[in-house]
């Protein structure tokens, strides 16, 4: 007789202990009902809560400006001339009405003269012809004939006063002469640029804010302006363009800087940065800041019935570490572990986030929290 192989008679024994476990084992497992649920606990699921006062905070904008003169102008010769003095050296201060050029006047003096002298004769005869005129020894058209000498006498005269003026041309306000461009001997022609006035007692810090930043300004707020060599000068702001650039959507605005040193500044660039009214905020780690149902910037918290609130913010200031934030009640419970795993309305366990960190593993699981000023 043939004998089995004894891994054949193994394998038919493994097959007969399998049919037998499955024909004969526990039916008790399978149920047609399911399983009763566990009781739920009546406590909330648990979040680490940390209470926190509201702070006072001074924001500030900061943006990037340019440094003008209060007041500059160019001067441009009114009448034509050569030069013939230059009473005052480039870069001198001068006062309001000092003589800054003299031209050649081609004997504008002596000319006025005897246009003055003309205009006292016409005078005189027209004071006559009135006399004559009352007792009706002259005419009507011979009074009128002589009041008009007069008037064309006393324009004559304002006019080549005008002239004499303008080949004396002189300073509209206190400042520097900053530049002289001509010589003695050259030919001015009415309208050229000879030279430019500065008055940098104060000085104008011109800068562009953005759409978003020009809502908190208002004229008056203090402004300081950092040079480039560290240097500060104090000041306000004093003017806020009613209507953005086209090209950039931003809006223009001017500061008054007090320059009593005298420093040459003018023209040069400067950090302007803007103290806005103090405003009540609460602190904390931008981590803790989320999105809305409509896409605003909210934050998470308890309310007195520990039931979780949701509350759209505004983004006062940030940095790395911390976020300054308004539009939280005060005093705030506010949630700073848990709060992605429940919802608005749900009524929640809190913990103190010091027992939090008593008891938080060895192992680090908690490693999510977000540290909180």
């Amino acid at each position: 007789m043939r004998r089995i192989p004894f891994s054949y008679a193994l394998a038919s024994l493994l097959v007969l202990a399998l049919v037998i476990w499955l024909a004969f084992g526990n039916f008790q497992r399978f149920q047609t009902t399911p399983p009763d649920a566990p009781e739920r606990s009546e406590a909330g699921a648990r979040v680490e809560v940390v209470e926190q006062q509201s702070i006072a905070y001074i924001p500030q904008q900061i943006v990037q400006g340019q440094l003008t003169a209060e007041r500059e102008t160019t001067l441009r010769a009114n009448v034509a001339g050569f030069v013939a003095e230059k009473p005052i050296a480039q870069g001198s201060r001068v006062e309001a009405g000092d003589t800054l050029l003299v031209l050649d006047n081609d004997a504008l003096p002596e000319q006025l003269q005897q246009a003055r002298d003309e205009l006292a004769v016409a005078e005189a005869e027209y004071a006559g012809a009135r006399n004559l005129r009352q007792r009706e020894l002259i005419s009507q058209p011979e009074l009128l004939r002589l009041q008009s000498a007069l008037s064309a006498s006393a324009a004559s005269v304002a006019q080549l006063q005008s002239q004499l003026d303008d080949s004396r041309p002189t300073a509209p306000f206190d400042g520097v002469l900053n530049r002289v461009q001509v010589e003695l001997g050259d030919l001015l022609q009415a309208g050229e640029e000879w030279g430019q006035l500065v008055d940098d007692r104060r000085l104008k810090g011109v800068a562009w804010v953005s759409q978003q930043q020009v809502g908190d300004l208002s004229v008056g707020l203090p402004v300081s302006a950092r040079l480039l060599n560290g240097d500060h000068l104090a000041g306000e702001l004093t003017f806020i363009s009613h209507r953005a650039e086209e090209a950039t959507r931003s809006f223009y605005i001017e500061t008054t800087l007090e320059n009593p040193a005298g420093k040459r500044l003018a023209g040069g660039s400067a950090e302007l940065t803007i103290t806005l009214p103090p405003r009540q905020v609460h602190t904390l780690s931008p981590a803790l800041l989320s999105l809305n149902s409509e896409g605003q910037l909210a934050v998470k918290h308890l309310d007195e019935n520990d039931q979780v609130q949701q509350s759209a913010v505004e983004l006062v200031s940030t940095d790395t570490q911390r976020a300054y934030i308004a539009g939280l009640p005060n005093p705030l419970r506010l949630i700073t572990l848990g709060a992605g795993l429940v919802e608005t309305g749900e009524t929640v366990t809190p913990v103190p986030a010091e027992k939090a960190i008593i008891s938080q593993s060895p192992t680090g699981q908690d490693s999510t929290h977000a540290p909180v000023d």
